[in-house]
């Protein structure tokens, strides 16, 4: 019987942020590999990793992440999430008018679903002008005007502390790309 293979999505937590956790992209690339994933590519130079597994994935994250600390001297939360979960989740989201500028939409993916009891707090609150939404394992988060000062995207990392990770919507649609490409 053939074994199945399936393209994963690796996102690493706070990887080439300022000088810290600093990881060449080819060092990343040839850890994943070494690890026995296949046809793996990196998107931007912030910790994005697309690979195809055969079987189960169980355990890729930490995988990743021990190997990374014990290889490459850096220690970063790793999230692995299917390609069409990824997918489905791009799909489902409820807050398309908070895309006029990709740039400070972000997706959020809870390494852990079960977190999402977390953030049902924050959804009850009224956000304006920002957007908030939960998904089954993200959130989506309009962040107004701008990231860094955004109190929707504070108010969530307290909530889930490095139980996740976000990247903008440019970045999760090139990964989207990239994985079904």
């Amino acid at each position: 019987m053939p074994k199945t293979t399936s393209r994963h999505v690796a996102l690493l937590r706070g990887i080439n942020v300022g000088t810290a956790k600093r990881v060449a992209m080819a060092d990343l690339r040839a850890l994943v590999e070494g690890l026995g994933y296949g046809d793996v590519r990196t998107l931007l130079n912030s910790g994005n990793v697309v690979f195809t597994a055969s079987g189960s994935v169980a355990g890729a994250a930490e995988r990743i992440r021990k190997t990374m600390a014990a290889r490459l001297g850096v220690d970063a939360r790793v999230t692995v999430i299917a390609a069409e979960e990824l997918a489905d989740a791009l799909d489902a989201n409820p807050l398309g008018k908070h895309l006029k500028e990709p740039a400070r939409f972000l997706v959020t993916v809870l390494a852990d679903a079960a977190d999402r009891k977390k953030l049902l707090p924050l959804a009850k609150q009224d956000w304006k002008p920002e957007g908030f939404a939960v998904g089954a394992r993200v959130a989506y988060l309009g962040c107004s005007p701008n990231i860094l000062d955004s109190p929707l995207a504070k108010a969530v990392g307290k909530a889930l502390g490095d139980g996740a990770t976000s990247r903008n919507w440019t970045t999760m649609t090139k990964l989207r790309a990239l994985a079904e490409g």
